[in-house]
């Protein structure tokens, strides 16, 4: 047996050992992702924009009251859901609400973009305990948190700002065309605009780098790790973005079913997916 075939069968023994897949298997080839539905809910929402999962009590919120999604009608509202799809309340905050859309949960409190204000919900009473004029905001649109601070997008302005427990807030970008979903992973912030997804730097300079080019105007945004991506986009489709590869997992446009600013249950790998103009809920499970 001559050396070059020992250290060959050596070298593929540690790479078979590094190799795993997602199901918790060990082929070296990833799993395809796909998405199968697993629940869907009946048309009881009014323009449901936003879902997020809320770990902590494992229900859903659903931001409600988006078909005049820049009218001050005092028709939003926000929904609570199950992880199972039956709703659990339907109206669970309403009152000063006109067309809520992005959601993040952080030290108790729902904050809540409103086209151009930001909402504070109490969660243990569903009742808003402050509201944030944001000074030259048009369309607010997506929130997320790093469990530190809040950030929110503007999609007409381009800006993207960061909010402080204490309601001070502050432009950290300016140059983000259409900028929609937000997310944070391991200290960063991530966006999706017309350029694709962008990841901003951790030093608080907030450098931004784009990751993905192929998914344009995006609007939700699930991070599984730093490399592997779910977006949606508003129109009907959502995508699976792992390194270089894009795949689609989902196209409901001949439906007319739109898929706008989908949350994530992660042990259940549940992509929830709220279809605005359909006013419903459904719950893909995702294989990857």
């Amino acid at each position: 047996m001559n050396n070059s075939f020992l250290f060959a069968a050596a070298a593929a023994l540690a790479l078979s050992g590094c190799a795993g897949s997602q199901n918790g298997g060990t082929d070296e080839t990833p799993v395809t992702p796909e998405l199968t539905q697993v629940w869907k809910t009946d048309t009881v929402f009014t323009g449901s924009e936003s879902t997020l999962y809320d770990p902590s009590a494992d229900v859903i919120y659903v931001s409600n009251g988006n078909t005049k999604a820049g009218e001050k009608d005092n028709d939003g509202f926000i929904s609570v859901v199950n992880t199972d799809g039956t709703v659990r309340n339907l109206r669970w905050a309403e009152g000063n609400l006109h067309a809520p859309k992005g959601m993040a949960l952080i030290g108790g409190k729902l904050y809540v973009t409103d086209i151009d204000e930001v909402k504070i919900i109490d969660v243990a009473s569903a009742s808003i305990e402050k509201t944030i004029a944001v000074d030259s905001a048009v369309f607010l649109n997506d929130v997320a948190t790093d469990g530190q601070q809040v950030y929110f997008s503007d999609s007409r302005t381009g800006r993207i700002y960061a909010l402080a427990t204490d309601g001070s807030y502050e432009t950290i970008s300016t140059t983000n065309t259409g900028v929609n979903g937000l997310e944070c992973h391991a200290g960063h912030l991530y966006a999706l605009d017309g350029e694709g997804l962008k990841k901003f730097s951790s030093d608080g300079s907030y450098t931004q780098e784009t990751i993905n080019t192929q998914v344009t105007g995006g609007d939700g945004l699930v991070i599984l790790n730093d490399s592997t991506f779910v977006a949606s986009r508003w129109h009907g489709e959502i995508f699976f973005i792992r390194g270089s590869e894009t795949t689609v997992l989902l196209d409901t446009q001949a439906e007319k079913s739109n898929t706008a600013d989908i949350g994530f249950v992660p042990g259940k790998n549940l992509v929830i997916v709220p279809t605005f103009l359909k006013n419903e809920v459904a719950a893909y499970e995702l294989a990857y």
